[in-house]
């Protein structure tokens, strides 16, 4: 019985210290409630109080547990109680509220002798960031109309450790200008310049909650979009808009122009720069917009589309020379808003019949500049006249066009023409001897015709005077500089020369060397048909006769010698009287010839052989017999074909 009771004490003390964190004492009194405090976020065994109980004389023993809606934070150890924390679950005061409540019951001999309250106060730490409310942060939207000053939102932050808190804009926030805050704590956003939707239609502001009664001092950011809804502030415009200034969104109005003849009657009008339409100011909105002619419908001779805008020309325009021009003056308001309206004028300009085009009367004028330092001098023309490039309208009676305006192109940095068609050069940035040609176009601003022509302008020196007459032109780089001139003109002089002299001895040169192959042989051996006649020199000069099977041809020869193939012929008074009739014949052939006259003593033919030995030449006398033949009906010695025979006494000239 009494082991039984021993294990039944034994097992409720190990279930008491698992479920109640029993202790057993030795000693126990009479104990009082606890008061205490620790600071949230305190380490594992954190002493929390000391427990004041002692024993009765007559208890053996006396046993303190813990229990209650807390009693798993405390543990007791011996006679204290220590916070039961862990890495894993630490005291929060956020989340666990301020206070802790336990109690400690006390048993004397397993009867209940005591109850203790156990209160502990969670001490507040800083361990918390402000953080606003989403609600409050949205992005949300305000009317461009909304007057400055006003309170356009507020925001709320909320912080866990109860602490105050502060609102500020971040002055490096984009759109920061637009707002303010007047007291901090309020949160409380004013608007502090006014919104316009037609310049900016979306704003973006950074907005941050900071701690103010702490020192830590934490805080917490947020971006706040905002959308400007447009408003009806702006009046209607007509199109094409042209700001006032850059960056200003008001517009100047456009002048619309179009031309017309006494031909067009019922028909609508197309305008420059555009057709007539104009647009509401306010594009969010775009209210729609009615048109009305206030002045110069000229009793209905034009009518306007009131939702269009489209001017329609009713009737034919009156006689050019009465009326020129029509002005009209128009107006664009909103339907819902008469008050916001605008005003545009209408010019209609009635022209003449363009039947012929402008045209030049050349189509290349010419032009002259002398060089001079002169910031700017009048392009001239032969005889020093002032060139005028001008056209002719047939349209017009008189020719001139007033509407005509003149331009070059591409434009010239050195040249400008004017509405008269002089041409103005700046003198002092051209130099002599330049020569440029500017193309000059004339367009008819009425009817947009174009015409083009060429000027050729040419840089004269100082001092030089302007040609007077196209045929003179010539003259002029004459008259630049003699000395440059006559030195050309030398220089040509000298090349022509040396080519005439060239050619000569070119020729002189080919006749001295031409191959003896190409001269007529004559040579006993190489040529048997080829027979020499000879004559009295007195009388005529020598002949050459060839007897060939083809006929008779005879060669003359002014010079007193005659160079063959292999010798030289020549005169000499003492030759030989001519062989007998016998020695005539050659072998095979019977021919019967008149007597020869006896030759002259004073010139006979003979034939000089020319041999080359080691390399000397000598010389050797040909004796050629004779046949008769007849030149011009007389008969004349002949040589005959035979081997001439050597003269020892023959010398050469």
């Amino acid at each position: 019985m009494k082991m039984l009771r021993s294990c039944r004490l034994l097992l409720w003390q190990v279930a008491l210290r698992l479920s109640y964190n029993v202790v057993i004492a030795s000693l126990c009194r009479e104990g009082s409630d606890i008061f205490t405090s620790v600071r949230e976020n305190s380490p594992t065994g954190e002493f929390i109080s000391s427990i004041n109980i002692t024993a009765g004389p007559r208890a053996n023993t006396i046993r303190l547990c813990l229990s209650g809606r807390n009693a798993n934070w405390f543990y007791l150890e011996g006679r204290t109680i220590r916070l039961n924390s862990s890495v894993f679950r630490v005291l929060d005061r956020e989340v666990e509220g301020s206070v802790l409540i336990a109690e400690l019951i006390c048993y004397e001999n397993d009867i209940i002798q005591g109850n203790y309250r156990i209160l502990v106060e969670i001490l507040n730490e800083n361990d918390n960031k402000p953080n606003f409310l989403l609600e409050t942060i949205q992005p949300f939207t305000i009317s461009e109309l909304t007057a400055v000053n006003s309170v356009v939102f507020t925001v709320k932050a909320v912080d866990a450790d109860g602490d105050m808190i502060s609102y500020i804009i971040d002055p490096s926030s984009q759109d920061a200008e637009f707002f303010r805050i007047d007291l901090p704590n309020t949160g409380k956003v004013v608007l502090n310049k006014p919104l316009d939707y037609e310049t900016r239609t979306h704003l973006q502001l950074i907005m941050w909650a900071q701690e103010s009664n702490t020192v830590d001092k934490f805080n917490t950011s947020a971006v706040l979009n905002i959308n400007i809804e447009d408003g009806d502030d702006q009046y209607p415009h007509f199109l094409p808009c042209t700001p006032v200034s850059p960056g200003v969104p008001v517009c100047m109005n456009p002048t619309y122009t179009t031309n017309i003849t006494q031909k067009h009657q019922d028909v609508g009008l197309d305008f420059s720069p555009g057709p007539i339409t104009a647009e509401d100011g306010d594009k969010g909105i775009n209210a729609p917009l009615t048109y009305t002619i206030l002045s110069g419908d000229d009793q209905g001779r034009f009518t306007i589309n009131n939702t269009t805008g489209e001017i329609r020309l009713t009737r034919a325009a009156d006689d050019q020379r009465l009326t020129t021009n029509y002005m009209l003056t128009i107006m664009v308001c909103q339907v819902d808003d008469r008050l916001k309206y605008s005003v545009a004028s209408v010019l209609v300009r009635v022209l003449y019949e363009n039947a012929f085009p402008p045209a030049f009367n050349r189509t290349t004028y010419k032009g002259f500049i002398i060089q001079s330092s002169s910031p700017a001098s009048i392009v001239t023309t032969y005889g020093n006249q002032v060139l005028q490039v001008q056209v002719s309208d047939r349209d017009f009676p008189d020719g001139r066009n007033p509407n005509i305006h003149y331009l070059l192109h591409p434009p010239s940095e050195l040249y400008q023409v004017t509405k008269e068609g002089v041409l103005i050069a700046k003198t002092n940035q051209l130099r002599a001897f330049d020569r440029q040609i500017l193309q000059v176009i004339a367009r008819d601003e009425e009817s947009g015709e174009e015409v083009s022509a060429s000027v050729d302008i040419e840089v004269l020196q100082r001092g030089q005077a302007v040609p007077s007459g196209a045929f003179k032109e010539q003259q002029l780089f004459g008259d630049v500089d003699s000395t440059l001139a006559g030195g050309i003109a030398v220089l040509i002089l000298i090349v022509l020369l040396s080519a005439i002299l060239f050619l000569l001895l070119w020729t002189v040169h080919r006749r001295r060397v031409q191959n003896p192959e190409d001269r007529p042989a004559i040579a006993f051996g190489k040529h048997p048909n080829v027979r020499l006649l000879w004559f009295h020199m007195v009388s005529s000069p020598p002949v050459f006769v060839d007897e060939s099977s083809h006929g008779s041809r005879a060669f003359t020869r002014q010079s007193g010698s005659f160079h063959g193939r292999q010798g030289v012929y020549t005169r000499r008074p003492s030759l030989l009287p001519p062989p007998s009739s016998s020695q005539l014949s050659e072998p095979g052939e019977s021919r019967t010839r008149p007597p020869l006259p006896p030759p002259s003593s004073s010139s006979h033919l003979f034939t000089v052989a020319e041999k080359h030995e080691g390399g000397a030449h000598t010389w050797e006398d040909l004796r050629l017999p004779v046949e008769p033949a007849s030149i011009h009906g007389e008969d004349i010695p002949a040589v005959n074909t035979g081997m001439p025979q050597r003269d020892e006494n023959m010398k050469t000239d």
